[in-house]
């Protein structure tokens, strides 16, 4: 059956639609895609400073903050982990690929 990463993409597709009002992704979309791409910033900082500070519980819970809004950024443009995963199995078939990605040239 999926993952917990497809459920989750599953429960935000479904509220895309939803009432904003009881909502979080509803609201967070209805402020449009700098409020996604700003909660999605915020979360990468708060990320960094944890592990920074090698604190274990702390780190994974800010990545799950981080994957979480990358989940609505993706569901808002109509993607999910399935399209992640297949540029990952890409990359992966193809080491250069990911080394010049990692590098981010």
């Amino acid at each position: 059956g999926p993952d917990v990463l497809d459920r989750v993409a599953a429960a935000i597709a479904a509220r895309l639609a939803a009432d904003p009002a009881t909502s979080y992704v509803a609201a967070l979309v209805a402020k449009g895609d700098d409020a996604i791409l700003k909660k999605i910033g915020e979360e990468a900082t708060e990320t960094v400073m944890a592990a920074k500070d090698g604190d274990k519980l702390r780190i994974t819970a800010e990545v799950a903050d981080l994957w979480f809004h990358c989940l609505v950024l993706l569901a808002r443009h109509g993607l999910g982990p399935a399209d992640v995963r297949a540029e990952l199995a890409r990359r992966e078939g193809n080491p250069g690929l990911a080394e010049k990605a990692a590098r981010g040239t």
